[in-house]
């Protein structure tokens, strides 16, 4: 059972090196550039996070929890990450 979805034409004004790029994009993902500008408006528009990526955006912007990384070489990097 096919499902017709409704579409409305519509009118933008972008910049020149915009839209190259765009189709750049689309023609990579071997796209349309409506559909490839379609998809990325519906995932702006409709991709919420969830609740651990909206806390954890929340805690960097408020540079909550942050851990002092030792750059003096690469050893100290990695012991201040605590990887080794």
């Amino acid at each position: 059972m096919e499902v017709a979805i409704n579409r409305k034409s519509a009118m933008f004004r972008l910049r020149e090196e915009l839209i190259v790029r765009l189709k750049q994009l689309a023609a990579r993902e071997n796209r349309s550039l409506n559909n490839y500008v379609e998809t990325i408006l519906m995932d702006a528009a409709y991709n919420t996070p969830n609740a651990t990526t909206q806390a954890a955006i929340a805690e960097a912007e408020n540079d909550e929890n942050l851990t002092v990384v030792n750059m003096d070489s690469y050893e100290s990097f990695l012991q201040s990450l605590d990887l080794k």
